[in-house]
């Protein structure tokens, strides 16, 4: 199935990044690039694109006994306000009422309280309440083809004269004919990151679209709400969504190989049933998806999709 085949392609990346860190400095631990794999401390790495604004910390870990580890950075801990922002040609595209669902009843379920098991310094946890705040559009401000600034661009853009959102994460979702030059479609299918905006950390991620690579970035065509693209968006965004909640500058919570939590379980669905002749896991408000799971701070650490 082609969810096997890139699960593979991605654990390839992955251990190939894993091994040029260990054998090319003193300490083979790795820190996220927010686009799913580690890199060097230092930002190196030969085999992956290191990726992001602001790269990640490599500080000490304070944790480890669920097989991730905390690194002193921030989490999220109170609700989460989810900005989309729709780059380039959307008309006639369901997702934009798939994916809005998708936001306004992720928050509260038992799939995203997986997130209530992480926690900062001070062992406040994440709250796992999550709001949908709105929407803008975008009309190819930066052409068909966008870079990772490109990307920010996108998200200052939408911000405007006002103030950045300290408590929100901006997604920047794509139409079917926007490419993303770093990797989109060969060593991801969406991102997440933080820059500085207005003297202020501006938590966004990069959402792709499925439609345009099928094979790489869809596990199933349609799916459970009628097509590839909606469908298929809707686990990258809740994949980012969860790693901005618990590693919102890359310098919080991710392991040894530098994968933060959904990393962990990238591409797994865990149980599934039949809905509307596709496969779904889970149902959030009136609709089913089907997204990947999450890991479990607890108990030895695990992948579900409710806790």
């Amino acid at each position: 199935m082609r969810k096997n085949r890139l699960a593979l392609v991605l654990s390839l990346v992955g251990l190939f990044a894993w091994t040029v860190g260990a054998y090319a400095g003193n300490n083979p631990d790795l820190v996220p690039n927010g686009k799913g794999w580690g890199v060097r401390a230092d930002g190196q790495s030969k085999g992956a694109k290191g990726g992001g604004h602001g790269g990640g910390g490599g500080g000490g870990h304070h944790q480890q006994s669920n097989g991730i580890d905390y690194h002193g950075g921030p989490v999220m801990t109170s609700t989460v306000n989810v900005y989309y922002i729709w780059y380039g040609n959307w008309s006639g595209n369901n997702a934009t009422t798939v994916l809005p669902d998708l936001a306004s009843h992720i928050g509260g379920s038992p799939y995203y309280n997986i997130n209530t098991t992480y926690y900062d310094g001070s062992n406040t946890h994440v709250s796992g309440a999550v709001h949908y705040a709105g929407s803008s559009t975008d009309n190819y401000s930066q052409g068909a083809n966008l870079s990772d600034n490109g990307v920010f661009s996108v998200v200052t853009n939408a911000v405007g004269n006002g103030s950045p959102d300290p408590n929100g994460v901006y997604f920047v979702l794509t139409s079917a004919d926007v490419n993303e030059t770093s990797g989109f479609c060969t060593s991801y299918c969406g991102w997440h990151t933080y820059s500085t905006y207005k003297g202020q950390h501006v938590k966004f991620a990069f959402i792709g679209n499925p439609e345009r690579c099928p094979s790489a970035c869809s596990v199933q065509d349609p799916g459970p709400n009628g097509t590839g693209g909606a469908d298929g968006m809707a686990s990258i965004i809740a994949h980012e969504l969860e790693e901005a909640n618990t590693d919102p500058e890359l310098n919080a919570w991710y392991d040894r190989r530098g994968y933060e939590n959904a990393d962990k379980c990238a591409w797994t669905f865990g149980s599934t049933y039949t809905a509307n002749g596709a496969i779904a896991n889970v149902k959030l408000g009136t609709r089913d998806y089907l997204i990947q799971q999450n890991w479990v701070n607890a108990s030895g650490g695990y992948c579900a999709m409710s806790y």
